[in-house]
């Protein structure tokens, strides 16, 4: 089969989508590269242009030619028999939809499947998943019951029920913010939860050629400046990614437990990365991430780098077992 990076997408991740791409090509440098615009065309791009592009977590990528419908671009990837390593986040490349595409086409594709992807794009439905399997997870706070939560519990968080990347987070330290809260909720769904204090932290699951599946050592992180948004993910270097984190054994057992745990009841496959804030009591889980970010700069590969797995085998064994799974498939 022949080997294609497909990344870009429609929807706000499509810069973070850019960096990995730019690392998966490194990793795949016999790959070709397939850009995704915002204009629902599939465009085929150079290596140079591609590596070439500076600061992609800000500036937005051009391919500078004509493309072709994604629909014609998916028929292209069937009849070439190619595998497309998905380097793409958030919106329709990551709910699902684009799986289903590559599913009824019979296209290999790494990551998650369909349905498993959908389910785990909804915050709401994959906390419900995660606590069936055991998963300690926050309590819902529902919009109209806003201003008696607050009241109760001091502090609140909100976040698109379906995004990715922190985009859309509010803190709400004040009464103020319940304005901004319900502003933002106007326009899309938004899960609220009471604020937890603790340790952010993720914890990646690695499903390997031989369908055995391991975790990976959690990363612990510390905001450069007390947040852990868009800006502090990508463009702060204040911000530290601790790979090991500096956790208690009895810690890290839990992490890599309840990753593994979130992983098998989401049905993820090739592989995940759950998110969690270790507070006073153990771990509490926040979110599953079917298509993290795989940049040069990103936590999912540190906890390779940690565990001793090469970038470029990583991507390897998941192209081997996209193909597996399409043959299975079929």
């Amino acid at each position: 089969m022949r080997t294609t990076i497909l990344f870009g997408g429609t929807n706000k991740e499509r810069l973070v989508s850019v960096a990995t791409a730019q690392a998966l090509h490194r990793a795949l440098p016999e790959a070709d590269l397939w850009f995704w615009s915002v204009a629902d065309m599939v465009h085929e791009v150079g290596s140079r242009l591609l590596l070439e592009h500076q600061r992609p977590f800000e500036n937005e990528f051009q391919p500078g030619n004509r493309g072709v419908a994604l629909e014609a671009a998916l028929d292209k990837a069937k009849a070439d028999h190619r595998v497309l390593v998905l380097g793409l986040h958030g919106g329709r490349a990551e709910n699902g939809e684009l799986q289903a595409m590559c599913e009824l086409r019979g296209i290999a594709f790494t990551g998650s499947g369909s349905a498993s992807s959908n389910l785990a794009f909804d915050k709401m439905a994959a906390k419900r998943f995660a606590a069936i399997s055991g998963v300690p997870a926050p309590a819902a706070v529902a919009l109209e019951d806003l201003d008696a939560a607050f009241a109760e519990y001091g502090r609140l968080i909100a976040k698109p029920a379906r995004d990715g990347s922190s985009y859309g987070l509010i803190f709400v330290n004040a009464k103020q913010d319940l304005v901004a809260v319900r502003n933002a909720a106007k326009t899309e769904e938004y899960v609220i939860e009471p604020f937890i204090a603790g340790i952010e932290a993720t914890c990646g699951v690695l499903e390997q050629s031989d369908g055995t599946l391991i975790s990976l050592p959690p990363v612990e992180i510390v905001p450069g400046e007390g947040t852990f948004d868009y800006a502090a993910k990508y463009l702060l270097k204040s911000t530290q990614e601790i790979c090991p984190g500096r956790f208690s054994p009895e810690i890290t057992a839990q992490l890599k437990d309840q990753a593994l745990r979130a992983h098998k009841a989401l049905s993820c496959t090739g592989y995940s990365r759950t998110d969690f804030i270790v507070a006073a009591k153990g771990p509490v889980y926040l979110e599953t991430n079917t298509l993290p970010g795989l940049t040069a700069a990103s936590l999912y590969p540190k906890a390779l780098k940690a565990q001793g797995i090469e970038f470029p085998d990583f991507l390897r064994d998941q192209i081997t077992l996209a193909e597996r799974r399409a043959r299975e498939r079929a």
